[in-house]
C-alpha cells in the first residue's frame, strides 16, 4: 500500500539504446527474457532482464511472501504470452476452457520457466525470527570506476569499524552491566502522578486504579480525549511520561481498545498554573518525542498542536502502537520533553489532554498512566524497546542468545568508549550514500541443472498446490527444439524461433498499430479465437516473414527492389520494418476521406478504415500529447537517457497517508523532458496522461482505447502545464512570426498544424485575439495571470490565448 519508490531507469535507457541502435529483435527478445543466462552476460545483458522485474512488488506487513512471489510469476507469465505471443492466458491459471487452446496445464508449464529465478526473503528487523518479510530479488549496482575505488575504500573501514563494534571485550561487558543497572534504576526517577479529576470529553467511562493509572470502559468512539487533572510538587519539570498499559479487561489484553488492542494517540496538550494560585495556566511547549516502539515515530509538528490549531491537511499521525506483531502483550512508553523545565515552588496543577482524533473507531488507549522527572535525559526510559526491557532483569543465563545480541548491540551503540568509532561509522555509511551509486532491478537464476518445475494450482489458487508439472511450451504450439535448453533462455530462443508461427506477427501487427492507429489484428494483445480476425491475413504473414528473414533492398516507392539497392537482408531489423512501412503507397495515401474510396468503400461501411482506403488518422496517445504541445512551444529538451523527472502537475496528487514521498517539481532542462523519462506512480498516475487515457502500469496493456472527453479539452486549456506551453509558443510567435499579426498567427498555426492555415482560419484567430485583447485592456489584473512581464503585458496575453487555442485544436493532437 506504500508503493515505495524504486530505481529503474537504467532498464528504460537500455531499451531506449537497444531501438536507436536498431538491435535485431530476436535478441531484444532474448536478452530482456534471459540476458542473465547468456555466456559471460554484460552489465547491459543483466539490465535487460529488467523487463520482468516491472512486476507489482507486495511488502505490506502481513503478506504471505511466498504468496506474493506466485502472483509476482503469474504476472510474468501473463506478460510474457501478451507480449510474444499475442494471447491472453489469464484465464488458465485457473482451469481449462473448451475454446482456448492454451490448458492450464500450458499455463503452470510456461511459469516453471520463471519458477527458477533467484530469490530470497527480505527481512525488517534482526532477523529470519521477525514477521515482516517479502520477495527479494537481484539489484544490481553500476558505480562508474571512480565510484567504485571511493566505495571499496569505505567498504573496507566500515566492516573494519563494525567488527570493532561487534566484537565483546571485558570492558564492554562491564560497562554493559553497570548501563543495565543504571537502566533499571530509571524507573525509579520518575514520579507517577495522582489524579485528581478524569474525564472523557466524548462519553467514555475512565476510572482511577490503585497504582495511579486510568482504566478505560464504556462508550468507544471514533474521536476520543481524555482529560486528566492532577498535581505534583516536583520542580524543574524536563518532561511528561505516559505509560500504555495492558489490563485483562481490554480486547486481546490492549493497551489500546481497538478490537486488537491497538491505539493511535495523535495529540498531548498540557496546562500548568500554581496549585496555590488564581493566576492564569500556561501552556507547555514540546520540542521532541521519544517511544519505546521505535516504528512509531513521532513528528512534533503534527503531534504537539494546541486547542484551536487546525488539524493537519494529511492524515492524523502519531504515537501508534500495533499489539497485533507482539508475540506477548507488553506496557508502553512514551516521552514528551519540554522546551524549557516548568513548575511552581508552591506545586504545581496540571491538565493534561490525551487526544485520539485520527478517526478510527475504538483507536483510544485503553489503560494508562502520567508521570514527571526532572532529569536533563529523561528519554533514557525509551531506550530498550518494550519487548526488550523485560530482558534486563533477567539473568544472563536465563536469556535466549537473540536477546543478548539485541542488548550488546544497544550498550554499545551509547557506550562512551565507542563514541569516536560510532561517530567514524555514521560519516562513513553518510559518504557512502552520497556517492549516488546507480541501481538496476535485475533477474537471476538459481544454480543446478534440475529440470524447472511447479506445481499446477487447483482454480489458480495458491493455497491449492496439484500436480507437479516441468517447464514446456504449449502444446498446440510447435515444441522447443532437442538443441535448446529447458529454462528462461531457451525459451526465449524458442519464442524468436522460425518454427513459431506467433511472435513474428505479433510484433508486425503491433508496430502496424503504431503507425496506423489499429492493427492489421484490432486485438493486438489476443490473436485467439476470442479476438479479432486480421483484416488482411496475407500482408500479416508477408510482413511477418519479411520481417523475421530480412527484407530485400527497397526504395522509397515501397516496391521491391534487388537486394544490391540497400545491401544483403537484415533479420529482425525493426527500423528496416519501419521504413518499409512508412514508404508505402498505403501508408502515404491522404488521410482525407476521396470520393473514389466513397464510392468503392461508403464510409458507413468502413469507418475505422480497416480496408485502408486512406491513409491513418488518429488522436495520439498520451506522452505524444504532452510531448507535443512541448515541441510546438520550443521548450522540448532533446536530451537522451538519465533518471526520470517531475514535471509540472497539480499540487495534492502524491498524498498518501502511507508515504511521506513528495512530487518535488524539476527544474531546468528536465522540467520540459519527453514523457517517457516522467517518473510514474501507479499509485498516484501522472495526470494528464491519466486524462488521455494513460494507464497506470499495474498490469501489461498493449493496447490503450481512446476516448474523447471533456476533461481531456478542460485538461489542454487550464493545465497549469497547458498554460506554460501556450505561454512559450506565443513568445515563439512574437519573437519568430515577424512583426504583424497575420504572420504571428500563421507562424504559431503552422507550429501547431504543420500546415499553411486557410484565409477564414486566420480571419477567425483575429477576431479572437482582437476580443482577448479588448477584454485585458479593461481587466489589467487578469492580463496579469496569464503574462509574467510587464512590457506588452496586453498582447502578450491575449497572444497566449491564441497559442492555447491552437495547441487544443483536435487537428493539433492527431496523426493525419
Amino acid at each position: 500500500e506504500k508503493d515505495n519508490l524504486r530505481v529503474m531507469w537504467k532498464y528504460r535507457d537500455w531499451v531506449i539504446n537497444a531501438l536507436n541502435n536498431d538491435m535485431p529483435f530476436d535478441q531484444f527478445t532474448i536478452e530482456q527474457l534471459a540476458g542473465d543466462m547468456l555466456p559471460k552476460p554484460t552489465n547491459d545483458q543483466l539490465i535487460a532482464t529488467g523487463f520482468h522485474r516491472n512486476t507489482l512488488i507486495n511488502q505490506e506487513g502481513g503478506i504471505d511472501p511466498d504468496e506474493a512471489r506466485f502472483e509476482i510469476l503469474v504476472d510474468r507469465v501473463s506478460t510474457t504470452s501478451t507480449v510474444w505471443l499475442g494471447s491472453t492466458m489469464a484465464c488458465a491459471q485457473c482451469h481449462n476452457h473448451k475454446y482456448d487452446p492454451f490448458s492450464q496445464k500450458d499455463f503452470y508449464r510456461l511459469y516453471a520457466f520463471f519458477n527458477s529465478s533467484e530469490w530470497e526473503y527480505g527481512f525488517q528487523g534482526e532477523g529470519k525470527d521477525d514477521i515482516t518479510r517479502w520477495v527479494k530479488e537481484p539489484i544490481l549496482d553500476l558505480p562508474t570506476p571512480e565510484q567504485d575505488v571511493k566505495r571499496t575504500a569505505l567498504e573496507a573501514e566500515i566492516k573494519q569499524i563494525e567488527t570493532k563494534l561487534k566484537t565483546p571485550t571485558p570492558e564492554l561487558e562491564a560497562a554493559q552491566t553497570a548501563w543495565e543497572r543504571e537502566l533499571l534504576n530509571e524507573e525509579k526517577n520518575w514520579t507517577p502522578l495522582d489524579p485528581n479529576e478524569i474525564k472523557s470529553l466524548s462519553g467514555a467511562i475512565l476510572s482511577k486504579q490503585a497504582d495511579k493509572s486510568v482504566l478505560v470502559s464504556g462508550a468507544n468512539p471514533e474521536a476520543e480525549t481524555y482529560q486528566i487533572s492532577t498535581t505534583t510538587n516536583v520542580k524543574n519539570i524536563t518532561a511528561i511520561r505516559l505509560e500504555a498499559m495492558t489490563d485483562p479487561s481490554l480486547p486481546q489484553q490492549g493497551p489500546g481498545r481497538d478490537p486488537y488492542g491497538n491505539f493511535l494517540l495523535t495529540g498531548i496538550e498540557v496546562e500548568a498554573k500554581s496549585a496555590n494560585s488564581s493566576a492564569k495556566s500556561q501552556i507547555i511547549s514540546f520540542k521532541s518525542a521519544f517511544v519505546d516502539n521505535q516504528t512509531s515515530k513521532i513528528e512534533p509538528k503534527k503531534f504537539f498542536t494546541k486547542e484551536g490549531d487546525s488539524l493537519p491537511v494529511d492524515k492524523p499521525s502519531g504515537w501508534m502502537v500495533n499489539a497485533t506483531s507482539d508475540i506477548t502483550r507488553v506496557n508502553r512508553n512514551a516521552v514528551f520533553i519540554s522546551e524549557k523545565p516548568f513548575g511552581f515552588n508552591d506545586g504545581t496543577a496540571l491538565t493534561i489532554k490525551l487526544k485520539h482524533l485520527a478517526g478510527s473507531v475504538g483507536q483510544g488507549i485503553g489503560r494508562f498512566r502520567l508521570s514527571v522527572i526532572s532529569s536533563k535525559e529523561p528519554e533514557k526510559i525509551t531506550v530498550v524497546s518494550a519487548t526488550l526491557k523485560p530482558v534486563l532483569s533477567m539473568p544472563m543465563s536465563e536469556r535466549t542468545e537473540k536477546q543478548k545480541k539485541a542488548l550488546a548491540t544497544l550498550s554499545r551503540s551509547v557506550a562512551p568508549s565507542l563514541k569516536a568509532d560510532r561517530e567514524r561509522l555514521s560519516a562513513l555509511q553518510k559518504s557512502q550514500k552520497e556517492l549516488g551509486i546507480v541501481t538496476a532491478l535485475v533477474m537471476g537464476e538459481k544454480p543446478g541443472d534440475e529440470k524447472p518445475s511447479a506445481p499446477l494450482r487447483i482454480r489458480g489458487a495458491f493455497m491449492s498446490p496439484g500436480e507437479k508439472v516441468f517447464a514446456d511450451v504449449p502444446k498446440f504450439l510447435p515444441k522447443m527444439a532437442d538443441n535448446l535448453p529447458v529454462n528462461r533462455l531457451g525459451l526465449a530462443k524458442w519464442l524468436v524461433s522460425a518454427e513459431n508461427p506467433l511472435t513474428a506477427r505479433v510484433a508486425v501487427n503491433r508496430f502496424w498499430e503504431q503507425f496506423f492507429g489499429r492493427g492489421i489484428v484490432l486485438t493486438s494483445e489476443d490473436f485467439g479465437t476470442q479476438g479479432e480476425a486480421p483484416s488482411h491475413p496475407e500482408l500479416l504473414d508477408w510482413l511477418a516473414v519479411e520481417f523475421r528473414d530480412g527484407a530485400t533492398g527497397r526504395q522509397g516507392d515501397g516496391a521491391i527492389h534487388p537486394t544490391t539497392d540497400h545491401g544483403p537482408p537484415t533479420t529482425w531489423s525493426m527500423k528496416a520494418l519501419h521504413r518499409l512501412i512508412v514508404t508505402s503507397a498505403t501508408y502515404r495515401q491522404s488521410s482525407s476521406i476521396q470520393p473514389s474510396s466513397l464510392s468503392a468503400h461508403p464510409s458507413n461501411d468502413d469507418p475505422y478504415n480497416r480496408l485502408l482506403a486512406r491513409g491513418p488518422r488518429f488522436r495520439l496517445e498520451a506522452e505524444m500529447v504532452r510531448d507535443l504541445g512541448l515541441a510546438a512551444s520550443g521548450l522540448l529538451t532533446d536530451k537522451i537517457g538519465g533518471p526520470s523527472v517531475f514535471p509540472l502537475q497539480p499540487d495534492g496528487v502524491w498524498k498518501s497517508p502511507y508515504s511521506s514521498e513528495k512530487w518535488t517539481t524539476s527544474s531546468g532542462e528536465d522540467l520540459n523532458r519527453r514523457s517517457l523519462y516522467t517518473f510514474i506512480r501507479r499509485t498516484a498516475p501522472f495526470p494528464q496522461m491519466v486524462t488521455f487515457d494513460g494507464t497506470s502500469r499495474e498490469t501489461c496493456t498493449v493496447r490503450r482505447i481512446r476516448t474523447n472527453t471533456p476533461l481531456q479539452a478542460l485538461t489542454m486549456l487550464n493545465d497549469e502545464a497547458a498554460m506554460e506551453n501556450a505561454r512559450a509558443l506565443a513568445n515563439r510567435m512574437m519573437k519568430e512570426g515577424g512583426a504583424n499579426l497575420a504572420d504571428r498567427l500563421k507562424y504559431g498555426f503552422r507550429a501547431c498544424l504543420t500546415r499553411t492555415p486557410e484565409a477564414a482560419e486566420i480571419e477567425r484567430l483575429k477576431n479572437l485575439y482582437e476580443q482577448q485583447l479588448t477584454s485585458y485592456k479593461t481587466n489589467p489584473e487578469a492580463a496579469k495571470k496569464i503574462s509574467r512581464t510587464a512590457a506588452k503585458r496586453n498582447k502578450y496575453a491575449a497572444l497566449t490565448m491564441i497559442a492555447n487555442v491552437l495547441l487544443n485544436l483536435d487537428e493539433t493532437v492527431t496523426k493525419e
